[in-house]
């Protein structure tokens, strides 16, 4: 690591600090993100994704493309060795699968509309597709909290590691992919709290499809289902394109090519499997 990208892993964390969740960020700490370690001799097509579990681990060898996730678990915290890792996948990625963009970003998610009160960045105003957020919770302020969420990703932890890294900076040059996870906090109960969920992932992906960058969404069937339910024709979220995560093998995660998107109107396009403890990422096209 470059006395640079210290000195970017110490700012961020104070930076995440000052924007992140005081009072939940304990009950946060165990977190179902992608996880890697270090290097598996594997099929020259093969992905691997990796974040801030990884910080000063030995990173895979020669993958096929790299999917970098930007934030430190939550949607307020930065990865404190982002910068690092951005300059690993973009100097180790192959290109071995032309489909699939050698180095890709995925995003942290949630929604803690029903526990506003203890969390600093719930929005108090801000006009969005649904009306007036007004800081209650409402989808309004749903799309609010996830559209400012995504905007401190790209201009406050993203662009400054990217910069740090020597890599492309521009966020519209990448895909990102929305992570969404039980693990995180979300709004449970109803059919209106899955609306609001999608309309904080709406908010997320209406930040970053604004910069010009392909967005896609990542998780499991079973925790999207709980989360986000069914996507209606008329969201912005309808024909996004998704990452399945679940499989323990290859063989596995070709098959889940097979199953249905977690969006209709979407496709599959990568499926991962964990081995050893290390993430792999198998291109559906």
């Amino acid at each position: 690591m470059t006395d640079r990208a210290r000195a970017y892993r110490g700012a961020m964390a104070s930076r995440g600090r000052a924007l992140g969740v005081a009072a939940l960020a304990a009950a946060f700490l165990a977190l179902g993100t992608p996880t890697a370690a270090a290097d598996h001799r594997d099929d020259p097509e093969v992905g691997y994704d990796v974040s801030y579990p990884q910080c000063g681990d030995d990173l895979p060898d020669d993958p096929a493309f790299a999917v970098v996730g930007v934030n430190g678990g939550l949607a307020t915290r930065p990865n404190p060795c982002l910068p690092g890792q951005l300059e690993w996948a973009a100097e180790a990625a192959t290109g071995q699968v032309p489909a699939q963009p050698e180095v890709q970003l995925y995003v942290n998610t949630a929604n803690p509309g029903q526990v506003r009160h203890l969390v600093t960045t719930w929005p108090s105003r801000g006009l969005t597709p649904y009306g007036r957020c007004e800081g209650d919770n409402s989808r309004a302020c749903s799309w609010r909290y996830g559209w400012e969420r995504a905007d401190v990703t790209v201009r406050y932890f993203f662009v400054p590691a990217a910069e740090l890294a020597g890599v492309e900076t521009d966020p519209g040059a990448y895909t990102w992919w929305l992570d969404v996870e039980t693990m995180n906090t979300w709004q449970t109960g109803s059919s209106a709290a899955r609306a609001r969920n999608r309309a904080a992932l709406e908010g997320m992906a209406a930040r970053l499809s604004g910069t010009g960058a392909e967005v896609g969404v990542y998780s499991t069937g079973y925790q999207w289902r709980r989360i986000a339910g069914e996507v209606p024709e008329d969201s912005p979220l309808y024909d996004l394109d998704s990452w399945l995560a679940g499989s323990t093998t290859r063989t596995e995660a070709r098959a889940t090519c097979r199953r249905d998107p977690l969006v209709d109107g979407g496709r599959v396009v990568l499926t991962q499997y964990v081995t050893d403890g290390l993430d792999h990422d198998h291109s559906c096209v």
